[in-house]
């Protein structure tokens, strides 16, 4: 028994594996939302997927930056960079999710076709944009700081 948990300890220490089980349970938040919005209270598709998107990428950055990539505190870079990478994959995701119903998909369906295409987007912007590991000399600042304008 202690060998499974020991396993399962090393596991969830593993980023790639925790920013997996963040993003499934996200996604496990965000489609019965998105059911709830549209499917249950007749929001518009477009207003419903929208709202969705919003309601989800706030927990989900200070969930990341603190239980997936470890840091103490989130910054104001991390939170504008992970809004932008997570609006690559929000134009991903909003385009399948609302083009497939017009080809007689169920919405349900069509929202996690745009699921998995926003992932690998995600991932890159995630792993090798927002939270990459710097080198020292990335961290400091440049002595050439940009042209003279005389």
């Amino acid at each position: 028994m202690s060998a499974i948990l020991a396993a399962l300890v090393r596991c969830l220490s593993n980023p790639w594996l925790r920013w997996m089980l963040v993003g499934g349970v996200f996604e496990v938040i965000g489609t019965p939302l998105l059911f709830l919005l549209h499917g249950i209270w007749l929001m518009p598709l477009f207003g419903a997927t929208a709202l969705v998107a919003e309601l989800t990428t706030l927990p989900r950055f200070f969930i990341n930056d603190r239980y997936v990539f470890g840091h103490a505190r989130p910054t104001w870079r991390r939170l504008w960079q992970y809004h932008v990478a997570c609006g690559g994959g929000f134009v991903a995701w909003y385009c399948v999710t609302n083009v497939l119903p017009m080809f007689g998909v169920h919405y349900i369906i069509a929202s996690l076709c745009g699921t998995a295409c926003s992932v690998g987007l995600a991932v890159l912007s995630n792993f090798a944009w927002i939270w990459r590991r710097r080198s020292a000399s990335d961290s400091q600042p440049s002595a050439t700081v940009g042209l003279s304008l005389r």
